[in-house]
């Protein structure tokens, strides 16, 4: 597909288009991919239907976007494209945090790294997870469930920093939906990796107040930007696929992370849902992100909320 959008800096950023991205989707990776493909295929069921009866909750954090954002390059649900890893399907509801009512027709991106810690876009940039030293005790390169040491330096490609333009035309493992009337939206993609200096991560952002075009997503303003995150016990499991297995990258764990602010699910911590000792099957991530629709938080800005919302 050709690429129509440029980097982001160099747009009026009051401006968002979203390109449409053509052909079916493409399938996860992988022949275990039942228990990811399945909850895609059911993504709208009696379930949904709870929202009325949850309670508020409080802002989910805020963090930032990091330097390897592509504003809302390519409109699609399922941003697998050939990249192996385990199958995942992501289960996303936003809300208001004010009243609780779901915020209907939002644009919702996300984007991570591939399983062995490179983003799409930025390849030549990410330092990736097939090369260097095994950290001590791990000679495969497989996370442990002991910690691998205080990372020295700026995380390369989710912390901080300014916005890097793009060094190539790849995009897989990014997308941008709406979210129905449910205030829900869900993505197909895999378990993500992790490189040097970070916990394993997804980032997204809601943007609202836009309108759906023929074209795509036009205008509107960013409402809220933030990471996800990922138990320890998921992350253990995962470094045993492959080709997650090959990984000869330091990990970073969840309590060492200098983004996620240790709050739970306010914080961007997902629930996760897969057979024990059969991760490589699949797994189903979901939370719940509570937003101020009227405010703008397109960056890095932190507002962390003060009590968990709840995982939908």
């Amino acid at each position: 597909m050709t690429e129509t959008q440029g980097p982001a800096h160099k747009r009026d950023m009051t401006r968002r288009k979203v390109i449409l991205a053509g052909g079916a989707a493409v399938a996860a990776v992988g022949v275990g991919g039942s228990i990811a493909a399945n909850a895609f295929a059911g993504e709208t069921d009696a379930a949904d239907t709870k929202s009325e009866a949850e309670s508020c909750y409080r802002l989910t954090s805020e963090t930032t976007e990091g330097p390897y954002y592509i504003d809302a390059d390519k409109l699609r649900r399922d941003i697998t494209e050939d990249k192996e890893g385990i199958p995942m399907v992501l289960r996303l509801k936003v809300i208001d945090a004010e009243t609780c009512k779901p915020v209907r027709n939002a644009a919702v991106d996300i984007w991570h790294c591939d399983a062995l810690g490179i983003y799409s876009g930025y390849e030549s940039l990410s330092t990736g997870g097939g090369g260097g030293t095994p950290p001590s005790g791990a000679p495969s390169g497989a996370p442990t469930d002991q910690p691998s040491g205080t990372p020295t330096g700026a995380p390369p490609g989710g912390g901080g920093g300014g916005h890097e333009e793009p060094t190539d035309d790849e995009r897989y493992l990014r997308g941008t939906w709406k979210t129905d009337k449910h205030g829900r939206v869900e993505f197909r993609t895999i378990f993500p990796g992790w490189y040097r200096g970070r916990a394993v991560h997804i980032h997204t952002k809601v943007h609202v107040d836009g309108k759906w075009t023929d074209a795509g997503y036009e205008g509107g303003h960013t409402c809220h930007t933030g990471q996800f995150f990922f138990e320890e016990a998921a992350v253990i499991a995962s470094g045993k696929v492959a080709p997650y297995s090959t990984s000869t990258t330091e990990r970073t764990t969840l309590t060492e992370d200098t983004i996620y602010d240790q709050s739970g699910t306010t914080g961007g911590l997902l629930k996760l849902t897969y057979g024990k000792g059969r991760i490589a099957k699949g797994v189903i991530g979901s939370i719940t992100m509570a937003v101020a629709p009227d405010e703008t938080h397109d960056s890095t800005d932190t507002q962390p909320g003060a009590s968990a919302s709840a995982a939908s």
